[in-house]
């Protein structure tokens, strides 16, 4: 019997591509007016520097937002003194953050969450991005937050899962998780017992034979009836 039902964030509940765009975009404006020493922001530029960074750091894989701040402190030092590049990364990464949470949740995320609450299901979120469900007005309907970056370790780690499990006090078979990645989502759900259902609205052949899904939804609101169907009884 399904007790907990465990959501990731990204791409599940909101479009992440044109929210980071448009979080970047924000930034960019800020960092003209406000830092106009440093030559133009470029997207790419900063990108590198946080993969140049992770290969120096593996610990900043999943600590994305201090990441994203080191990368914002070392494209600014060249242009200003060392604590005022580390004020200035501070209050760029903030803008960032911010624009990072204006979000579009799908229109069928709070219809979901409501009717999964009304079901007498417990809800987590586990996510390896940093955006937090409570600043988007959803804290309160999960009993289980996990971020990627508090932990210092993300999906498809098999800790990850057993920090949700440890938390919510819900063993592995009584738990199942939504998402839409294949492989951190749904393969690390599998490897770790649980549940997994792929959140998967472009309807992708699914190509790994060894290990499938339990079930495959193209919208949210598909759910509540999904586990319904699985709760019903047997008919003889």
């Amino acid at each position: 019997m399904i007790q907990l039902v465990c959501f990731d964030l990204d791409d599940t509940f909101w479009h992440n591509a044109p929210t980071l765009m448009q979080a970047e975009q924000t930034l960019h404006a800020w960092l003209c007016e406000y830092a106009p020493a440093m030559p133009a922001y470029s997207i790419e530029h900063h990108q590198t520097l946080r993969q140049q960074l992770v290969q120096q750091q593996p610990e900043l894989r999943h600590r994305i937002s201090a990441l994203r701040q080191q990368a914002l402190v070392q494209a600014l030092q060249p242009y200003y003194p060392a604590p005022n590049a580390q004020q200035l990364a501070e209050a760029a990464f903030e803008v960032f953050l911010s624009a990072r949470h204006q979000l579009t949740l799908f229109d069928d995320v709070v219809p979901t969450l409501e009717t999964l609450r009304q079901q007498g299901y417990r809800l987590a979120v586990l996510t390896n991005g940093n955006a937090d469900i409570r600043r988007v007005g959803l804290g309160t309907y999960f009993d289980v937050i996990v971020c990627a970056e508090n932990l210092g370790i993300g999906k498809p780690d098999l800790r990850a899962f057993q920090t949700i499990e440890q938390r919510s006090g819900v063993a592995a078979p009584q738990i199942i998780h939504v998402g839409d990645h294949p492989r951190d989502d749904m393969l690390g759900a599998l490897n770790a017992g649980w549940n997994a259902v792929w959140f998967n609205p472009q309807q992708i052949r699914w190509d790994t034979a060894q290990q499938t899904p339990h079930a495959c939804i193209a919208q949210l609101h598909e759910l509540p009836a999904l586990l319904a169907q699985w709760s019903a009884p047997a008919s003889n």
